[in-house]
């Protein structure tokens, strides 16, 4: 298969729409021949994608429970030395409550008194000291509050930590970094300040695993030179800055200006890239049917400024309403967000002042329309305040006002003002002054089309987006390495068309819903098209599906996933609520789905793929399949057809002994039903984990399939002198948990390890516990290795298991693993604790193994014979 062409992320903290800087960097990669996701923020709480062109697009919904936790933080204290704070009524209740039980308790003492027995004395002494004891104790957690409360920050102070002052940074990257990662980026493009630690952690977190990528810093604005609207923001952006600046492998800003403060401010050895945000002139002139003058139903004579852009104070666009009542022939036509409160500020002012009648407010066209929407007003306005950051650039809306043909009337702020007397392009006024402003308006209507000489065509060209992104563009190059194919087949519009969704049926948008995007061929126009469902268990109909995809151009294929809602998270196109199974319309949606388009199925761990229209087993949906001439497979993981009688049998301490009556009943019965189901079929049959042709002698062992580039790493082993030895078992009975536990916690106590026990989390926080390990102990009572074990090789560690002959047998011989019965696990980690270089070569060893057997080459190759028309 050809190489894929190098990919860009490009991340922003807004919702993107609106955002034509971060349009326009992403449609220019990807004419320049780059894979581009654009990663915006969701403003409904869902994941939305889309397209723009050739751009992927999705916007990611944002929590706030760090934001939240250190603002309760900032009022409460720590909640551990707070009495009182988890109760429902708070530190009254807690109060009460010491006072009632001491109450309670010299009433008995009383009592006790009165009986004057040997054994009341006795007790009455006893309650005496639990009463004096408890007093201490409440006495004590006063102080801690008191303490913790005097020192508590002020909840509106900075403490000089932008983890603390701005927690919402943190947020973002919770929710940003995993489909940053997702998407394997070569570079990443942070926009503005809020992105640059989510840049930076994601761009660390893929080097880690042996991704190699770059990412770039785009500043928007003098960061230090902002006005922010709280001090902690003041605080945290500008450190947030220093702080990664010097990491990122190139910085980009939007001015001369800007470019040279920030390089003597962070002492950077290379001036940032200026890259100004203008319009893309190839865009401009396509003969729009809209214009401001239209929108506001304005006859041809009538003066018109015009003003486009995000609204609010420092815009300065007050001055130029106070000044209409000296303008009485002029209107104004806003171009703005039209649900803005600046905006019906605005308006309001307009209407004390007298004017509303002369002030229209339009909404926003797409980016690529802009120059031709503004070109029939007679004059473009700038009210900028006289802040650092306006003083220190062009803004947007100048190239804008440039390219449709507009003179200008601007503020007196440094660079802007010097760019349009040095050009002759219009008229400049005094910033806040409505008389000034009124004065400059009339001079450049006097003199409208003299000024409009004065843009000229180099003018144009230095202000077109197309020249502006030569510098970008090269720099990706620069920093990845890496040299795409320009595409002639892209233009610039930037209209965007949503995702079709792939539910079954938008009626049952609360049964299934759409997966994330997936690193497979997605089931199209291929020769065959292969179904997979709907067991996903540890993930390897995913892994499965991206290897054969991977290695077959002919095949497409649609992973299908039962889930009750607290899955691990594994990728799917599709994930079906198990209660949703019995709902008919859900079955009947499945059955025009499969039978109608899949000529290939791989029927997961028995499981129905028609829900239950044929019953609660995939044996009751064959004869449709058939009829339907769909080519079936049926694909065994483990407990679903591992006999527990007999691995009782061949097993001691087989993870059955620890299982209830009823549990080992059930199994019993679930695992007769499925070996009737394999023997009464003449189906190809596949097993993923060697020991189960005990069970199956009939099957074919396709190994468990791993992403071994995500889950290597360059985290040594061994190099501490306590090493991590992880143990994460996803039900202890089945792991054999118990029979080593004691040991490893006692190992822990001493000192000689530090055990990690991990249970219940996503594979993505699995995967960060399994590289910063030194060992992993995976499961010693089942006799084979499951996909932890894997991972954990692919990220080089040694990994402690018990493995029966079957499992030799099928794998040639012994592989690098450390194969122990239950009652050695201690012994085993001790081995690799006195000989340490033997351990690192194991690790490696490991690694090695896993990329041959287990990278998907060998499962592909084995499904080959099944996947043929």
């Amino acid at each position: 298969m050809p190489s894929r062409p190098p990919r860009l992320a490009v991340i922003v903290a807004n919702a993107i729409t609106g955002d034509s800087r971060v349009q326009k960097v992403a449609l220019s990669a990807a004419r320049d021949g780059w894979e581009v996701c654009l990663i915006g923020r969701s403003p409904t709480g869902k994941v939305q994608r889309s397209r723009i062109g050739a751009v992927q697009v999705i916007r990611v919904p944002v929590g706030n429970d760090l934001a939240r936790a250190e603002n309760a933080r900032r009022k409460t204290g720590t909640r551990l030395l707070q009495p009182g704070s988890s109760m429902s009524k708070g530190r009254e209740a807690w109060e009460a409550t010491f006072e009632s039980r001491q109450r309670l308790r010299s009433e008995q003492i009383s009592l006790l008194g009165q009986r004057g027995t040997p054994l009341a004395s006795a007790a009455r002494f006893g309650l005496r000291g639990v009463s004096y004891l408890d007093r201490l104790s409440h006495r004590a957690k006063e102080d801690a509050a008191a303490w913790d409360l005097a020192r508590r920050p002020d909840p509106a102070a900075p403490v000089g930590d932008w983890r603390h002052d701005q927690p919402n940074l943190l947020d973002l990257d919770l929710a940003f970094g995993p489909y940053i990662e997702r998407f394997r980026p070569d570079v990443i493009h942070v926009n503005d300040i809020t992105m640059l630690n989510t840049g930076a952690i994601a761009a660390a977190r893929l080097r880690r695993r042996g991704h190699p990528v770059s990412w770039i810093y785009d500043a928007h604005e003098y960061v230090a030179g902002v006005d922010w609207p709280t001090p902690r923001m003041a605080s945290a952006y500008p450190e947030l800055e220093r702080e990664y600046i010097h990491r990122a492998d190139a910085v980009v800003t939007v001015s001369p200006e800007i470019a040279e403060i920030i390089q003597r401010d962070h002492q950077l050895a290379t001036r940032p890239l200026v890259v100004r945000n203008t319009p893309v002139r190839e865009a401009i002139g396509r003969d729009s049917a809209v214009s401001v003058r239209t929108a506001a139903d304005l006859p041809a004579e009538t003066p018109l400024l015009v003003y486009s852009g995000y609204i609010q104070a420092q815009r300065g666009l007050d001055t130029a309403i106070d000044a209409l009542p000296l303008l009485p022939e002029v209107h104004l036509v806003i171009v703005a967000n039209l649900n803005n409160p600046a905006l019906t500020k605005l308006l309001r002012r307009a209407d004390r002042v007298q004017v509303a009648d002369r002030v229209h407010a339009v909404p926003y066209v797409d980016p690529q329309d802009v120059a031709d929407y503004l070109s029939s007003a007679d004059l473009g306005i700038i009210c900028s305040a006289k802040t650092i950051n306006y003083e220190l650039s062009l803004p947007t809306k100048l190239a804008e006002y440039i390219h449709a043909g507009l003179p200008v009337v601007v503020s007196d702020v440094k660079t802007l003002s010097a760019y349009v007397r040095e050009h002759g392009i219009g008229s400049v006024f005094e910033a806040g002054q409505p008389e000034s402003f009124a004065t400059a308006v009339r001079a450049a209507l006097a003199d409208r089309e003299a000024r409009r000489t004065g843009i000229t065509e180099e003018m144009l060209v230095d202000l077109s987006w197309e020249h502006q992104a030569e510098g970008l563009l090269k720099l990706y190059r620069k920093v990845s390495g890496l040299d795409p194919r320009p595409r002639t087949d892209l233009d610039w519009d930037v209209t965007e068309v949503k995702d079709p969704p792939r539910l079954l049926n938008t009626r049952h948008e609360r049964h299934a819903v759409t997966g994330e995007d997936v690193p497979w061929r997605r089931m199209g126009n291929t020769k065959i098209k292969l179904g997979m469902g709907m067991g996903n268990y540890a993930g390897q109909l995913a892994a499965l599906a991206q290897a054969v995809t991977e290695r077959n151009e002919q095949v497409s294929a649609e992973v299908i996933t039962r889930t009750a809602g607290t899955g691990f998270g594994y990728p799917s196109d599709i994930y079906l609520s198990a209660r949703s199974l019995t709902d008919l319309e859900v079955q009947l949606d499945l059955a025009r789905r499969v039978l109608s388009r899949y000529t290939h199925l791989i029927s997961d761990a028995f499981l129905p793929i028609l829900g239950q229209l044929n019953g609660t087993d995939i044996s009751g949906d064959l004869p449709a399949l058939t009829r339907a001439g769909i080519k079936t497979a049926l694909l065994c993981h483990g407990s679903e057809i591992r006999d527990p009688k007999r691995h009782l049998e061949r097993l001691p301490y087989s993870h059955f002994n620890n299982a209830s009556d009823d549990l080992l009943e059930a199994r019993i019965r679930a695992v007769q039903h499925n070996a009737d189901i394999v023997a009464q079929v003449d189906l190809p049959i596949f097993v993923t984990t060697p020991d189960l042709l005990d069970d199956v002698p009939k099957a074919t062992w396709i190994p468990l399939v791993v992403d071994v580039d995500a889950w290597s790493c360059e985290v040594p082993v061994f190099e501490r002198q306590r090493p991590v030895v992880l143990h994460a078992p996803s039900k202890r009975w089945t792991k054999g948990t118990d029979l080593f536990l004691p040991d490893l916690e006692e190992m822990d106590a001493r000192g000689v390890i530090e055990l990690r026990l991990v249970e219940g989390v996503p594979w993505t926080t699995m995967r960060d516990q399994v590289q910063a390990a030194d060992i992993v102990v995976d499961q010693v009572a089942i006799g084979s290795y499951g996909t932890l074990a894997c991972e954990a090789m692919a990220a080089g560690k040694p990994v402690v298991v018990h493995l029966t002959p079957t499992v030799l047998t099928a794998l040639g011989g012994t592989p690098p693993l450390v194969n122990t019965e239950p009652t050695g696990v201690r012994a085993a980690i001790e081995q690799l604790l006195d000989d340490r270089d033997r351990a690192r070569e194991i690790g490696r060893e490991a690694h090695d193994f896993v990329r041959v057997t287990h990278d998907g080459r060998r499962s592909a190759e084995l499904l080959g014979g099944f996947l043929q028309s």
